[in-house]
């Protein structure tokens, strides 16, 4: 069974920093891609950023030039610093990975929460 745990979230300023990270563990075979995703309340959940192995990462472009994504594949760790944040990224941040594994497939971390005051 595969986890992913997310730590990082907390209350800042406009303009303030936050580093998000992930630890997948468990019975993983290969990491194919990982990413964050955050929910807003009232809101779908959105792609922030995503990274799959080999390729460069993806940003939404709300986040485009504040946010960047980053991966230690050795420790099966995926990482999101956040800069300039704005009011309008507070939400409810999410760790995803496509993993092979037993079950292969989508994993989910609990979410972590971020809020960014004005």
């Amino acid at each position: 069974q595969v986890q992913l745990v997310e730590s990082g979230g907390g209350l800042v300023q406009t303009g303030g920093s936050l580093r998000l990270s992930c630890t997948a563990s468990g019975t993983i075979f290969r990491i194919n891609t990982m990413g964050w995703y955050r929910q807003a309340p009232g809101k779908l959940r959105e792609l922030v950023a995503t990274i799959a192995r080999g390729s460069s990462p993806k940003y939404a472009d709300s986040v485009k030039g504040r946010f960047t994504i980053s991966t230690d594949n050795a420790k099966n760790m995926v990482y999101l610093q956040m800069n300039s944040l704005k009011p309008e990224d507070t939400a409810v941040y999410y760790c995803h990975a496509d993993i092979t594994s037993w079950p292969s497939g989508d994993y989910w971390g609990q979410g972590t929460q971020v809020t960014v005051s004005s």
